[in-house]
């Protein structure tokens, strides 16, 4: 673009036949009410329905729409690294295409982080009112320990809608991380920043993309790529079980000296349970790490652009 806009709306897409038209009648509304120039940058993850060829025709209608494709799936977390290090705005929203997060709030966020010269708003959930019981819970403990990791600066219940300036933008550039988690790398950074609370709404059509096992994967690489506590309770675990081992030989010992050594296979059998699950345990830990340090060596990159309307002849992104 020959003049950059004052924003750009990143919008990580992923078979949204149903939900995109809905998305946009509803988007485009509040982003043309700003008075500001404006990008809106869909990043389709490979999507596998009509997506692509929705998105083509939303294009020709609205100009603003500029379309980023990947040529495989990469991942949630990869879509918003391509739209955020594309965006050519002063001001980055990032917010998904299902309107679980009202885009109403977008002039609210815009309008915070210029007045009081805030480089990042978070979008918060006050009401979670929409999900399941598991999902509430599941979340809570999710955020409970992402707090405990990055400390108090995380807010609770803030996703991945949020607002970010062009100086947040370029430090996230920066950072060599290769399976970034925006929720944690955020407010890592301790930017000025700010909150604007709402209510979460159900899905507006189609289902979930992120089910049960990409929530558990999420949490995985939240703990793995920001924290060293897993080996540290590797650590503990192994100091524990030894522990354990000594006072069992300690009652053995015992228990001979006073002749009332009965054989038996229990204690025995538990015992080795025990020290086999924590030795296992230790070894899923260090596994993990290594993995995440197999993949950085080998530097591939994150995702692979097929096309981008405004860039057609920047064929290859990388999370560098």
């Amino acid at each position: 673009m020959s003049t950059a806009p004052l924003l750009s709306i990143v919008m990580p897409i992923y078979n949204e036949q149903e939900a995109l038209p809905l998305t946009v009648e509803r988007l485009r509304p509040i982003l043309d009410g700003l008075d500001v120039t404006y990008e809106v940058v869909g990043v389709d993850d490979g999507s596998t329905d009509v997506t692509p060829v929705l998105m083509q025709k939303i294009r020709q209608d609205w100009p603003e729409f500029r379309i980023v494709r990947f040529s495989r799936n990469s991942g949630h977390q990869a879509a918003l690294t391509a739209g955020i290090h594309r965006a050519h705005g002063d001001y980055v929203v990032s917010i998904d295409a299902d309107l679980q997060d009202p885009p109403e709030k977008i002039p609210e966020m815009l309008a915070l982080a210029r007045e009081q010269s805030l480089d990042i708003v978070y979008g918060v959930r006050g009401d979670r009112g929409t999900d399941t019981f598991f999902k509430r819970r599941t979340a809570g403990a999710y955020y409970w320990l992402m707090r405990k990791l990055v400390g108090k600066q995380m807010p609770n219940q803030a996703g991945d809608y949020r607002l970010l300036s062009r100086a947040a933008v370029d430090a996230l550039k920066a950072m060599p991380e290769h399976q970034p988690v925006y929720r944690l790398l955020v407010p890592w950074l301790g930017f000025p920043s700010g909150e604007v609370v709402y209510v979460r709404e159900e899905r507006v059509a189609g289902s979930t993309h992120y089910p049960l096992s990409k929530m558990v994967r999420l949490a995985l690489d939240s703990v793995t790529n920001f924290s060293a506590s897993p080996l540290r309770l590797a650590t503990w675990l192994g100091l524990f079980s030894f522990l354990v081992c000594i006072l069992l030989a300690l009652y053995t010992t015992v228990s001979y000296a006073l002749g009332s050594t009965v054989p038996g296979w229990s204690s025995l059998f538990i015992g080795m349970l025990f020290i086999g699950a924590v030795q296992l345990v230790c070894v899923g830990l260090l596994g993990e790490y290594v993995g995440r340090i197999y993949s950085a060596v080998q530097a591939r990159p994150a995702y692979f652009i097929g096309y981008d309307s405004a860039e057609d002849q920047d064929r290859y992104g990388t999370d560098e």
